[in-house]
C-alpha cells in the first residue's frame, strides 16, 4: 500500500469565490497544490477582538504534500486578505493509492 502520510488536506476560507479562484489558480500554476476545491459559500461564525461576527467564506481545500506545506503556507498568507487566515493541514492518513501518487506527482517540482 502507498504511504499516505506525506499527502496533506488543507483547509481554508476566503471571503469570496473571486479571491478563491484566483488564489487556487495560483496554488496549481506554482505546483503547491495537486487539486483544490472551491465550496459553495457558508456562514461562519466566530468570535474576533471580542465580538462574535457572522460572515459568509467560501471554502477551500487544498490538496499537497508535507514537503510543499511551507511553501503552500506562505502562498496562502500571501494571497489572503484576512489578518489572520484559517490555515489547517489535516495529514491523509488512507486515500486511494494511484490518487495519493497523483498528488505527489503533481506536486514536484519540474526542471
Amino acid at each position: 500500500m502507498t504511504d499516505a502520510n506525506d499527502v496533506l488536506l488543507i483547509l481554508t476560507n476566503l471571503p469570496d469565490a473571486e479571491s478563491a479562484n484566483t488564489l487556487a489558480a495560483q496554488l496549481i500554476e506554482q505546483r503547491l497544490a495537486a487539486c483544490v476545491n472551491i465550496l459553495a459559500p457558508a456562514t461562519s461564525v466566530y468570535r474576533w477582538d471580542g465580538a462574535v461576527q457572522t460572515d459568509s467564506e467560501t471554502p477551500m481545500l487544498i490538496k499537497s504534500t508535507r514537503s510543499n506545506y511551507p511553501m503552500l503556507e506562505k502562498a496562502i498568507r500571501a494571497g489572503h486578505p484576512y489578518e489572520l487566515p484559517e490555515i489547517i493541514a489535516v495529514p491523509v492518513t488512507l486515500g486511494l493509492p494511484a490518487y495519493l501518487d497523483w498528488v505527489r506527482d503533481e506536486t514536484r517540482a519540474t526542471d
